[in-house]
């Protein structure tokens, strides 16, 4: 589905949700990765509509994971239409407004986004459109399938030794992490990640996402 990356450079597939704040905290971080590490980043949508389909969630989180079908949407047509080298970019164009900027997920938005990139405005069309759903939902169970259907987005996998894979959910931080910071972070994260039984590191969330240093 995506191309080898160049360099000797490790392959590191990431899945998302635009709308997810937290995921864009950590594909902010990524970015900062591939500069102090030799790592080229590979999108990937993923859903927190479909993950949670069935799922008994709050009414409330459930009407607002109304909107989260149409950034997927167009960013799965996207992808389908002109590639795979325009997930990345567009993600980026998606999550500036929806978080930096506070815009939320509104088709204006969108509009903006798909026009920063050089993508056509028909994208937007595909918002509302299942043509692409069996796509979508492809893509969201390669991802989710690595971790387990128990959490969310971001999901990252890399390649391990021997031709195994380390994949796991998260890390969920935030401000993201630059420069060294970033290092330590990657490193520590693959560390643990890649420890034959180990599952989980959490503590409770006493801050929001920053977006003060994006």
């Amino acid at each position: 589905m995506t191309a080898q990356p160049t360099n000797d450079k490790v392959k590191a597939d990431f899945w998302f949700d635009p709308l997810c704040p937290w995921a864009w905290m950590t594909s902010r971080w990524m970015l900062e990765v591939e500069k102090v590490r030799p790592v080229e980043v590979h999108w990937h949508v993923m859903s927190l509509a479909v993950l949670n389909e069935d799922k008994d969630v709050p009414e409330e989180y459930r009407e607002g994971l109304k909107q989260a079908w149409a950034p997927v949407r167009v960013v799965i047509a996207a992808q389908q239409k002109h590639g795979d080298e325009v997930v990345g970019p567009l993600y980026t164009a998606l999550g500036t407004r929806f978080h930096n900027e506070g815009q939320g997920p509104t088709r204006e938005a969108i509009a903006a986004a798909l026009e920063e990139v050089g993508l056509p405005a028909s994208l937007l069309e595909y918002a509302d459109s299942s043509e692409y759903d069996k796509e979508l939902r492809a893509s969201h169970a390669e991802g989710i399938e690595k971790v387990g259907q128990e959490v969310g987005t971001p999901v990252i996998s890399v390649p391990g030794a021997e031709g195994s894979e380390v994949a796991f959910f998260g890390p969920v931080v935030t401000p993201a992490p630059q420069g060294e910071a970033a290092a330590r972070l990657w490193d520590g994260t693959l560390l643990v990640a890649s420890t034959p039984g180990f599952y989980e590191i959490k503590r409770t969330r006493t801050a929001g996402p920053d977006f003060s240093n994006l």
